[in-house]
């Protein structure tokens, strides 16, 4: 099965997508994400296949997220289909965490977002010396989802929380070293991963076989100050550690300080509350946000600012961490008028 945006085929016993927007960094949508929930369903209980490959056509990006754009003019026709994105773009990422077989993402480019969803949560996680990883949000007023709520709070010490509020961008080292990867393989030998598959040959050993070493690690030169100032007991007890750290802390703060203040106070607390949930648990907790937020001021001015206009040049509102009061923040925890999603 093919169409113009995503490619689903069998190859011998191996199933294979390929995602097929390169001018649009292969960004997904609805119909991108039904597509390869349906396909996924389906193989999972195949016994003609053995394993899943996901990759992307050549180009800069394996999946740069959700269209961003299309969901923010969905959500402004408040006709429900904004909704309907999320429901499915999180149904098939339970579907990636809950699958029963293999499930090999190649990801060699750009992976922010909701290409974190379609790959992180997969059994093996190969990257190349090209990939960029990154959960944004919270400078387009929203907070990293495609569950990574449960992913981020899990890595080493505070990498997770240092990633999900500044929306960091890292390499195939850093990945490596929090977990995030399990295999770095160089551009020029991902080619031959899918072929040995579909020879039958192990993942573990076709993945050890091509294996190199992606040489240094920030985020291991910095776990330290990272882990001292990203275990804070708030946002604001968080930019006041980083200025003590002075040099790259005094920049990291300037990052946050450049972030929608609620959007950094919800992904604070939604951080904290995913260590405690199971994966589909903080699915549910991040639909239930996200149904809020698609409305919100800081999320169009967001992509206003990011995407429509470019000028990065965002005014959020409030507009500063001291006017969005604890109050205003829990409420958006609280259950009350919010369709639950089903799984």
């Amino acid at each position: 099965m093919e169409n113009n945006e995503v490619l689903l085929r069998r190859e011998r016993n191996v199933a294979h997508i390929t995602l097929n927007r390169p001018r649009a960094l292969n960004a997904l949508t609805y119909e991108m994400c039904a597509a390869i929930l349906g396909a996924l369903r389906g193989w999972a209980s195949d016994p003609a296949i053995r394993l899943c490959v996901i990759d992307a056509v050549p180009g800069r990006a394996f999946c740069a997220g959700g269209d961003i754009r299309a969901i923010a003019d969905k959500s402004r026709r408040r006709d429900g289909s904004a909704e309907v994105f999320f429901t499915t773009e999180y149904s098939l990422n339970a579907a990636i965490r809950h699958f029963p077989k293999p499930y090999i993402a190649v990801i060699d480019g750009i992976a922010m977002g909701g290409g974190v969803g379609v790959s992180v949560h997969g059994s093996h996680r190969v990257v190349s010396e090209n990939v960029v990883f990154a959960m944004p949000e919270t400078a387009i007023g929203l907070f990293p989802d495609v569950g990574t709520s449960y992913v981020l709070p899990r890595l080493p010490g505070q990498i997770g929380m240092y990633l999900a509020l500044t929306g960091g961008r890292i390499n195939a080292a850093d990945m490596l070293y929090a977990g995030l990867a399990t295999h770095f393989v160089p551009a020029a030998r991902i080619g031959g991963i899918a072929p040995r598959l579909m020879q039958g040959e192990d993942p573990e050993t076709v993945l050890a076989g091509l294996a190199a070493d992606p040489g240094p690690s920030f985020l291991a030169a910095h776990r330290a100050a990272i882990d001292r100032a990203f275990s804070a007991p708030s946002v604001e007890a968080i930019l006041a550690a980083l200025e003590a750290e002075g040099g790259w802390g005094r920049e990291t703060a300037a990052v946050l300080g450049s972030r929608s203040p609620l959007s950094l106070k919800l992904t604070f607390q939604q951080m904290r509350l995913g260590k405690t949930l199971d994966f589909d648990d903080c699915l549910r907790a991040e639909y239930r946000l996200m149904t809020q937020l698609l409305e919100s001021h800081d999320f169009h001015e967001g992509v206003r600012a990011a995407v429509i206009d470019k000028d990065q040049r965002p005014r959020w509102l409030p507009e500063s961490l001291a006017a969005a009061s604890d109050a205003e923040v829990s409420g958006y925890f609280e259950l009350r008028n919010v369709t639950d999603l089903s799984l």
